[in-house]
């Protein structure tokens, strides 16, 4: 579905932040430097160790580098919807999701940016041959691996890495999804835009990337975080195979041509 004549720049990176002071410097630096003519988005949920100020610093000094305060601490999926439609406003024609914490390696997106020229969405896979975690305790990468077999099951999605959060999206493709309506606040978040984009009939391809675990501040996983994303994966799977399931009675009895939700949940 991607189309080879839609230019992909300018492209802009959105980094969510809450409490990344030590962070966000280092980091900014790396993606300036291994994709300079992209532009950076920070948006910071109000964070009370300085983040947001120091961001402001940086954007003063560099003109690729952008501030989007928000009122407070609302979820990873709010920041990254506002910091999507904020680029989408300004013209940005790719829209790249990447952590503040140096877990997502700027030194990859070359490549998820060229695989981009032929897919609508492209993701930075732990989970495809080549890729990795480094620094994860065995019960981390063993959640991590059990989410997204749970959501392959559930959803049928073709993507390895459902759950992974370094993802390039051409705007085009945000727009034909939808971003109206995106229930997940936390880490489910990434899995419920994959589930609608693929969907909505778009590629999501994925690249091997190093996933690293954070050097500096504290992780923002918690075991709620997980509930969320669990629980809403089980629900639009039952919804997803019931409906298949619907179908395929409906082609038995003769009731129907098929299709159903299945296909479309």
């Amino acid at each position: 579905m991607a189309d080879p004549e839609t230019p992909l720049e300018p492209v802009l990176v959105v980094i969510p932040t809450y409490n990344e002071l030590e962070n966000l410097r280092p980091i900014t630096a790396r993606i300036r430097a291994a994709v300079p003519n992209a532009h950076i988005l920070v948006a910071d949920d109000n964070s009370p160790d300085g983040t947001g100020k120091l961001a402001d610093d940086l954007a003063q000094a560099d003109d690729h580098l952008h501030v989007l305060h928000r009122t407070g601490k609302e979820g990873l999926g709010a920041a990254y919807l506002a910091g999507f439609r904020w680029g989408i406003e300004h013209g940005y024609q790719v829209l790249v999701e990447h952590d503040a914490d140096g877990s997502h390696q700027p030194e990859y997106l070359p490549s998820i940016l060229e695989r981009l020229q032929t897919a609508d969405a492209v993701k930075g896979s732990r989970y495809v041959k080549g890729g990795s975690t480094k620094g994860w305790p065995l019960h981390r990468e063993l959640l991590s691996r059990g989410g997204n077999l749970w959501t392959q099951l559930m959803l049928g999605l073709p993507v390895k890495d459902a759950t992974g959060g370094f993802v390039a999206w051409r705007a085009s493709t945000l727009q034909g999804m939808g971003l109206d309506g995106v229930e997940a606040a936390g880490y489910g978040f990434q899995v419920e835009m994959v589930r609608r984009a693929i969907r909505a009939g778009f590629t999501v391809a994925e690249v091997p990337i190093e996933f690293v675990e954070r050097e500096y501040g504290d992780s923002k996983m918690s075991g709620a975080i997980v509930i969320e994303a669990m629980g809403l994966t089980t629900r639009w799977g039952w919804k997803y195979r019931t409906g298949q399931v619907a179908a395929a009675v409906s082609r038995l009895t003769g009731r129907g041509r098929g299709g159903g939700q299945g296909a479309a949940s």
